[in-house]
């Protein structure tokens, strides 16, 4: 039952947060886009919960650990805060002020983008059961190379990627566009850090980088 609480309690909450920064800075719920990418949002992160209850809750409770223990980390924790604290803000005030005028047809395309983005983050959830929130080994832990592991060292990431650079059209506001890029850069730095980590203290991770080639995108990066 543990588990379950505190599921239920990070639903509700993140839920809540969520929806205050989206209307208070709009100063009204005549707001569509924010009640359809709640719901896009809140339906896909409920069927992850009750999946993981199932099927590996033990998955669960790693994801509910917050405290990173590397430096690097605390201080990406940090400017990270900061940052969606000012990106799911500016929405709300660009739908009060009337700054963006974005196309109906947009936000559906950026709602779909995210959902593929959320998709890609559930398959790496279920291929890795130790893709915590916090860069740490754990006793037991392993390498995976498997599911789009085999394809790119970080596929959470990039699932995240797409998630977030479709948020600011998904809900209307051009501006928000220009926070939320600073996440590009920031996720750069949280995996270089995370690799020098898992170098580190996870027993094959090396022979995998060898192996997989690149971090992020495919013949890129």
């Amino acid at each position: 039952m543990g588990i379950i609480l505190k599921s239920a309690l990070f639903f509700a909450i993140g839920m809540l947060v969520l929806a205050a920064f989206l209307f208070i800075p709009a100063g009204t719920l005549d707001y569509w886009q924010a009640w359809l990418y709640l719901a896009v949002i809140f339906s896909m992160m409920l069927f992850v919960l009750f999946y993981f209850l199932k099927h590996d809750p033990d998955f669960l409770e790693r994801r509910f650990k917050m405290r990173e223990k590397e430096a690097k980390q605390k201080l990406f924790q940090k400017a990270s805060g900061i940052v969606f604290f000012v990106a799911f803000l500016v929405p709300g005030l660009d739908r009060r002020f009337g700054w963006s005028n974005v196309p109906f047809e947009a936000v559906i395309a950026a709602e779909i983008l995210g959902m593929l983005g959320y998709g890609l983050v559930f398959l790496v959830f279920r291929e890795n059961s130790y893709a915590g929130r916090t860069i740490r080994v754990e006793k037991g832990q392993k390498v995976i190379s498997t599911g789009p592991y085999s394809i790119i060292r970080h596929p959470m990431y990039l699932g995240a990627s797409a998630l977030y650079l479709a948020t600011p059209i998904a809900l209307g506001s051009y501006w928000a566009f220009l926070p939320f890029a600073l996440i590009a850069p920031m996720l750069a730095y949280r995996i270089k850090n995370e690799e020098e980590v898992l170098c580190r203290d996870l027993k094959g991770y090396k022979a995998y980088m060898k192996k997989v080639k690149f971090r992020l995108v495919p013949g890129i990066w």
